[in-house]
């Protein structure tokens, strides 16, 4: 094929979906890093003196063409993937990893760059260049630049190496959650499930030529169930399948992964000079050391164990009580929980769904986001999808400037992996006076419209959608200079700030009678429902809490020690989870194997950032309540400070520029109600 037809090689704004074809990837790929090392060569080999414009900054737009192509790529191959896709990832994984370390063991290259570095003082820079000029020398000095030729060479290798099994690890949990499907034939077994769900159910089954109802391993099918379905054995046979992926010892377990990845990073941060990979992975957060971290989590388990012991006491009561059971397992969880919270707050999500239409919601969050931050969405049509489910969405600001392109994918697939996340297809930043505008997609997996009612959301689907969107708003509301500052590229303990911040409007009486409506006959959610959802917020919040942090530790378990001494890998999970434990362990399952967050996303030695993030947010959201929730003056000095600045300041000095002062636990812990007010 020649490169001069292949749309990924034209110059495109919008991603042109129903031109690309998978056969476009490969050879699409290899020219754009054709492209990016000639750029590279440019700059390497150029004769004058090294300038802030001339080295850090002609870097910094290289390779454009290759970041457009890529995003396209791993979007797809995330949201849109299928066997083909997957084995292409296979082959150009490598090749990206290559030349990425091309670059940093560019010893030309890294000299021009060190050049400009060690003058920074004297080339009266801006806080954006300064910043910048500092990431770019990181990126070669913590990548090995430093290193001599031949720990080089086993760097290359540790990198090839962890590229192709963090692919191999996300494909075996997407192959393993498509793979399982609980078939039901009597409509006993279904007793306790909600009318719509069955409905559902049996839509699936019918899709695939059976009769009955076919249940998945995909969250909107699978919370559901464990939820409602009154069938202990049932239940049990879902929450086995669902904590055993990659564990069953065949072709899809991700054991010998999960070990190879760990030591691989460990070897890493060793040859590059750091005690642990979460020592590597910390320098550049705001927590800074894992000794920091391990303090944190210590510090909030400290007030959460003795709640979380009290709350689990309450439902393995109620549970005996009501049924008789007389040791609560973690496939009684979800069941026992939302019939305690039934009988305390009368609350049912079967009550609520009918307010949370996911058009109604969607509609919810853009006026949000307009009373904050003067923005509006117009959906368009015009604008190429890779999926017919995709939604467009042009977003404009109060002088009808064109702020970002805005793509919505709220419906779970084959291939679509689990989750929700907000992802980019082009990002912002100026260049030549001119200004590119960014691209943003939000990709969530919630229950599909059937044929007697429209797509109804859960509240925890609500809170999903508002969390992903805060992440959207980081990403559209940039407003820098260059494109690896912009956004969402800040630290990774900072990056959860604007998305779960999003989070408290789901639970103000202010925020939701604009939005939940009846989807029947357009009541406004009564307002007792609105103060039981308020009421309900801390609800087995202790619980929560203890379970976030177990992850936490978890990932450090991995990742902020030495390694090379674990063999079996559900023994080390166990170890980890020994004092956050409430429930019995169940032998069969793991967590590991199937915990893409970090063995295949960005959260390695970074998983306590969520709970990082909430202090922020808890801390934020008592600024907007103590002046209004939609307090223009509170939501300009966040977007001043926080939205539009992206990466390009240490984020505890933007924090301390919008709120005037550092975060501490407490507003967090009051919200939690695990210290008083």
């Amino acid at each position: 094929m020649t490169t001069h037809n292949n749309p990924l090689l034209q110059e495109f704004n919008h991603a042109p979906f129903s031109k690309i074809k998978n056969e476009h990837f490969k050879p699409a790929i290899r020219k754009a890093i054709e492209m990016a090392r000639e750029e590279i060569n440019g700059i390497s080999t150029n004769t004058k003196e090294p300038s802030f414009y001339n080295t850090i900054e002609t870097l910094e737009f290289s390779g454009e063409k290759l970041d457009r192509v890529t995003s396209i790529f791993f979007n797809l191959n995330s949201a849109e993937t299928n066997e083909e896709i997957q084995q292409i990832a296979q082959e150009v994984s490598p090749l990206l990893s290559e030349f990425r370390n091309d670059i940093i063991l560019n010893k030309a290259l890294f000299e021009r760059v060190k050049s400009v570095y060690n003058k920074k003082d004297e080339l009266n820079l801006n806080t954006e260049q300064k910043t910048l000029l500092d990431r770019k020398y990181k990126a070669f000095s913590r990548n090995g630049a430093n290193l001599p030729i031949e720990k080089q060479n086993e760097l290359r290798d540790i990198d090839k190496k962890l590229s192709k099994l963090s692919l191999d690890f996300g494909q075996n949990v997407l192959a393993e959650t498509n793979k399982f499907e609980l078939h039901l034939t009597d409509e006993n077994d279904l007793k306790g499930l909600p009318e719509s769900f069955k409905e559902e159910a049996a839509q699936v089954a019918n899709s695939k030529e059976k009769k009955g109802w076919i249940f998945t391993l995909e969250y909107p099918s699978y919370l559901p169930f464990m939820k409602y379905a009154e069938n202990r054995e049932l239940r049990k046979k879902m929450a086995l399948a669902f904590g055993s992926k990659a564990f069953h010892g065949d072709e899809l377990d991700n054991r010998e992964n999960v070990l190879q990845i760990s030591k691989l990073r460990y070897q890493r941060a060793q040859l590059l000079g750091y005690k642990t990979h979460a020592h590597f992975v910390l320098e550049e957060r705001m927590a800074e050391t894992p000794e920091k971290v391990n303090s944190f989590l210590e510090e909030i388990l400290e007030k959460a164990k003795p709640a979380a012991e009290r709350e689990f006491a309450e439902l393995e009561n109620f549970a005996k009580d009501l049924d008789g059971i007389d040791q609560l397992q973690k496939w009684d969880a979800a069941f026992y929980s939302e019939k305690l919270k039934q009988k305390l707050f009368n609350l049912d999500d079967e009550k609520l769904k009918p307010y949370f239409k996911l058009e109604n919601v969607i509609d919810g969050v853009f006026t949000v986001a307009n009373k904050l931050y003067d923005l509006k969405f117009q959906e368009v049509f015009d604008v190429d999808k890779y999926h017919e489910d995709v939604k467009t969405y042009q977003v404009i600001d109060e002088n009808n400037k064109d702020i970002a392109l805005f793509y919505a994918d709220f419906h779970p697939r084959p291939g679509k992996r689990d989750g929700a996340w907000m992802t980019g297809y082009k990002s912002q930043y100026k260049k030549d006076s001119e200004e590119e505008r960014p691209h943003i997609s939000i990709v969530c997996n919630f229950t599909k419209p059937s044929k007697k009612q429209p797509s109804l959301l859960t509240f925890n689907e609500v809170t999903t959608l508002f969390h992903e969107f805060g992440h959207a708003l980081h990403g559209m509301m940039a407003d820098t200079q260059y494109p690896s500052l912009s956004g969402a590229n800040v630290y990774w303990d900072f990056v959860e700030l604007p998305s779960q911040l999003l989070e408290n409007w789901c639970y103000e009486k202010e925020a939701l009678q604009l939005f939940a409506k009846h989807y029947e006959t357009g009541e406004v959610i009564p307002m007792e429902l609105i103060q039981k959802i308020k009421e309900s917020a801390n609800f087995q919040e202790g619980m929560a809490t203890v379970r976030q942090l177990s992850f936490g530790m978890l990932d450090l378990s991995w990742h902020g020690v030495d390694p090379s001494a674990i063999t079996d890998v559900k023994a080390n999970e166990d170890k980890a989870f020994e004092r956050t434990k409430l429930f019995p362990n169940v032998t069969e399952n793991c967590m590991s194997t199937a915990f893409s967050h970090i063995f295949q996303g960005g959260y390695s030695a970074g998983y306590y950032s969520y709970k990082w993030a909430e202090v922020l947010d808890a801390d934020t959201f008592e600024y907007f309540q103590q002046n209004g929730i939609f307090s223009r003056e509170v939501a300009n000095k966040f977007k001043t400070n926080i939205l539009s600045q992206g990466g390009t300041d240490h984020p505890m000095t933007l924090y301390k520029k919008f709120r005037g002062k550092e975060p501490k636990p407490d507003a967090l812990l009051k919200r939690a109600g695990l210290i008083k007010k």
